[in-house]
């Protein structure tokens, strides 16, 4: 059968899975492009004409990250009250840390962590990710002081930033491999921070 051009000869879908791997385990520099195309079993120009170059790749795969994500994010933050949100959000984001099989903590806190010059578009765009989740609580705990559930003098930018800085401070013990009972113990604790209206 001839080959044609617009049949590619490797799974696209599989490979960003790949690439979102080796991206988690290893940060934005400390993969190159020989690491991928060894561990997605592709030459160089497969790999740039499927995705572009490695930030092109890198972006894609933090979208694919982010898709499977958000089935979590959109069941707390619908959860009933602000306190609730908090618990389901950490305890939620512990157990995807620490899934077996898969490399532990989070994506989006890990690849930018060590960043020389050359990967700063990177770590910008990271922190992009954790910002747009950050406001996302706030916004959410917002709603939460206009529906009575939090007290009228709430500080939700404050209290959202304390808590994606605690669900960013698991992420990086559980990446240390920091047992789950525990990490688990300490985001129930967290949540017991978000008042009560």
């Amino acid at each position: 059968m001839p080959r044609g051009g617009s049949k590619r000869a490797f799974d696209e879908e599989a490979a960003l899975d790949v690439a979102l791997e080796l991206f988690w385990r290893q940060g934005y520099e400390g993969t190159s492009i020989a690491d991928l195309t060894a561990a997605m079993d592709i030459r160089p120009p497969s790999l740039y004409a499927a995705f572009g170059n490695k930030q092109q790749l890198f972006e894609k795969v933090l979208d694919r990250y982010a898709q499977a994500r958000s089935p979590l994010s959109r069941e707390a933050l619908a959860q009933p009250t602000a306190r609730q949100v908090a618990l389901r959000l950490l305890t939620g984001l512990v157990e995807a840390y620490t899934t077996p099989g898969k490399p532990r903590g989070c994506l989006t806190v890990q690849a930018g962590l060590a960043s020389g010059e050359d990967g700063r578009a990177i770590v910008e765009v990271l922190k992009a990710a954790r910002d747009d989740y950050r406001r996302a609580v706030q916004d959410r705990f917002e709603k939460a002081v206009a529906d009575g559930d939090l007290p009228a003098d709430t500080d939700c930018k404050t209290l959202a930033r304390f808590l994606m800085a605690t669900a960013e401070g698991l992420a990086v013990n559980a990446a240390s491999d920091a047992p789950r009972e525990e990490l688990m113990a300490a985001a129930v604790l967290a949540a017991q921070v978000v008042p009560t209206g």
